[in-house]
């Protein structure tokens, strides 16, 4: 079952720091409704203290995790050690999303690398941390990052963008608003 803490230890922050890629898991309150579920990469996660952790989020084609947190809060996030220390951690808690000219945004954007096409940040309240073994992930050797979703930005430009969040990012697969659908015009 894995071991229990309260709360993000400096050795949790440093393995979080170690990895390249971490996952994102939400779900609506409706039993009828689809958990999502996010890999997450680029250099966008950041443990802001022993409770409390963001990630940037870039735009995509849905925007699951903005509707959930928005609706209920739930959270958890998942990072797993795919080299020769296996180990899974999962935070779990409270989430919330934090948009470009917001009064928080201030608060949470000099964390990252602010990209045009960076959407919004997700903040955590992380309750209760789990570490287990991860004896069962395989063994991969990171190679890099892609650029794909950067070209891709730099293709569709500002509108392109916008016009994007207008189509793909205001509610969930299932209907459900999100916070950017909710401060829209």
């Amino acid at each position: 079952m894995g071991k229990f803490h309260s709360s993000i230890a400096p050795a949790h922050q440093d393995f979080i720091q170690n990895q390249h890629l971490f996952f994102v898991s939400t779900a609506p309150l409706s039993g009828e409704g689809h958990v999502n579920l996010s890999p997450k990469g680029l250099d966008c996660f950041r443990v802001l203290n022993s409770h409390q952790v963001a990630y940037m989020d870039l735009i995509s084609s849905g925007n699951e995790t903005s509707a959930h947190v928005l609706e209920n809060g739930r959270i958890t996030i998942m990072f797993c050690s795919f080299d020769k220390t296996p180990l899974i951690l999962r935070l779990y808690g409270k989430g919330k999303t934090v948009l470009p000219h917001s009064e928080e945004w201030q608060m949470y954007a000099p964390h990252f690398t602010i990209y045009p096409s960076t959407r919004q940040i997700i903040v955590a309240d992380i309750d209760l941390v789990q570490t287990s073994c991860g004896f069962g992930v395989p063994l991969y050797e990171y190679v890099g990052e892609r650029s794909i979703h950067f070209e891709w930005a730099e293709k569709k430009g500002e509108q392109g963008l916008q016009e994007y969040i207008q189509e793909k990012n205001l509610k969930s697969l299932d209907g459900l608003p999100t916070a950017i659908g909710q401060n829209t015009f």
